[in-house]
């Protein structure tokens, strides 16, 4: 008995001395303080907000409703139902003067009411300047003071191994910081986006985190967090986010335009593989290999051919097609693009501009006021509903009447007050005695919808 209580004693007394150290830890090591993150955080954690989302969604007719019996004993059953669901996330103040958060296009999709609130408690409703949902970038404005912006980082020069900070509201929990590194650049072919070149993280990314920064050490935006993959439907290090430099060319489009307007080039391109590299006398496999030139496109004019690769545009050095993919879709229209190739062993330099895609599309006002704010196009649409030729919808300019009839860029009308078009004469024939529309019928992905302004 006395022989198990000595070092049970002992035990305990080492326990409790190695407690005594731990809660008198020192601030600082022969003079040396010890490495905190606190001072940068102090300077960040303003800049984060979280946003709260109210969506009204209305939910489908019961087929019941249809039923001349079922409604003859209950005629006062409701037509509609509605149902109300709030969604939680986080977004990054970029600039304090006007207001504008950075977000998630995803955060605030089809949300009637967005709120924003700060790290102070201060709470405002959020107007939505625009958005880009091929890149899941959106920009809020709210009208508040004394604000503090996020500084941008340039996210080109990020490197593998460089230490990040993740901060955002995961769960509804305010302010939460993680910290990790950058586990890989450039990823792409996850399904995530459009257009996809992200940066990896092992920093603890969670739901409630999408919109909120990804920060170096220094306190400087280095990406917007955007997704994580959970295979078992927990946190498992493996997060990603948008670069910064690509959210801050997406900000000033959507500023400018209210939407990001994207134009052609007219290639197809493809990864340069290890076999292909040693073919074409490359040291290492890089760029990316054009499979295809559309005739008549800047591209063309350019003079660049199939078996090209593509390795650098402007100053950004291009690591594979996707790259090159996204690199394309943050050009403006009419912008001249430098590009360098690779032909032969040779290196050469061209440049041609960014062709707008509606260059023949006629302003939707020449056919009805309804349609003011649309470009209208003429197009043989190939989809799973066939091969039909409709009018193709391209820009609609925002809170204009097209957008308020509920026209958004890339529908394909069929029908005009329930009238078969196929181009735009019909259209101008069918509107010439009365402008007005009442009903378009239309594809919007796969679906057909049904514009109705009664």
């Amino acid at each position: 008995m006395h022989r198990m209580k000595a070092p049970f004693s002992l035990l305990l007394t080492i326990l409790l001395l190695s407690c005594t150290a731990r809660a008198a830890l020192p601030v600082a090591v022969n003079g040396q303080a010890l490495p905190s993150l606190a001072p940068m955080l102090e300077k960040v954690t303003p800049a984060v907000v979280n946003i709260a989302t109210t969506t009204h969604k209305r939910l489908r007719r019961h087929p019941l409703l249809d039923d001349p019996f079922f409604r003859w004993f209950f005629e006062e059953a409701p037509q509609y139902r509605e149902r109300e669901e709030q969604s939680l996330g986080s977004g990054i103040i970029v600039d304090a003067a006007r207001g504008y958060v950075l977000t998630n296009h995803h955060v605030i999709e089809e949300a009637d009411e967005i709120k924003v609130t700060l790290q102070d408690g201060r709470s405002f409703k959020a107007r939505l300047l625009g958005q880009d949902p091929e890149m899941d970038i959106a920009v809020l404005q709210i009208p508040a003071k004394r604000l503090t912006a996020l500084p941008w980082a340039d996210s080109d020069r990020l490197k593998v191994g460089d230490f990040v900070v993740a901060i955002g509201s995961p769960f509804g929990l305010n302010q939460t910081v993680t910290s990790g590194i950058v586990s890989a650049l450039g990823r792409s072919g996850l399904g995530i986006e459009g257009y996809e070149n992200f940066i990896q993280t092992d920093a603890s990314i969670n739901p409630g985190n999408s919109g909120g920064p990804l920060v170096d050490l220094r306190g400087q935006l280095v990406g917007i967090n955007t997704a994580i993959l959970a295979p078992n439907g927990g946190n498992v290090g493996i997060g990603f986010a948008i670069p910064a430099n690509i959210a801050h060319t997406l900000l000033r489009q959507i500023v400018e335009f209210g939407g990001v307007r994207r134009g052609v080039f007219g290639i197809s391109v493809q990864d340069v593989s290890g076999d292909l590299a040693q073919a074409l006398g490359m040291s290492r496999p890089e760029g990316a290999v054009i499979t295809e030139v559309k005739a008549g496109s800047p591209a063309a004019g350019a003079g660049l051919q199939v078996g090209d690769v593509i390795v650098r545009i402007g100053r950004h050095a291009i690591s594979g097609s996707s790259d090159l993919h996204t690199q394309l879709g943050l050009a403006r229209i009419g912008e001249k693009i430098r590009l360098q190739i690779l032909r032969n062993g040779q290196r050469i330099e061209v440049s041609a501009p960014i062709a707008d895609p509606y260059a023949d599309y006629l302003p939707g006002k020449q056919f009805s006021p309804a349609l003011r704010g649309a470009l209208l196009g003429e197009v043989v649409d190939v989809s799973n509903l066939g091969r039909n030729p409709g009018i193709a919808v391209g820009w609609v300019s925002k809170g204009s009447p097209a957008m308020r009839s509920g026209l958004r860029e890339g529908d394909i009308i069929f029908q005009v007050n329930r009238h078969r078009v196929t181009d735009l004469q019909q259209l101008r024939a069918l509107l010439a005695r009365s402008r007005a529309i009442w009903q378009l019928r239309l594809r919007r992905g796969d679906s057909l919808v049904t514009l109705s302004s009664r």
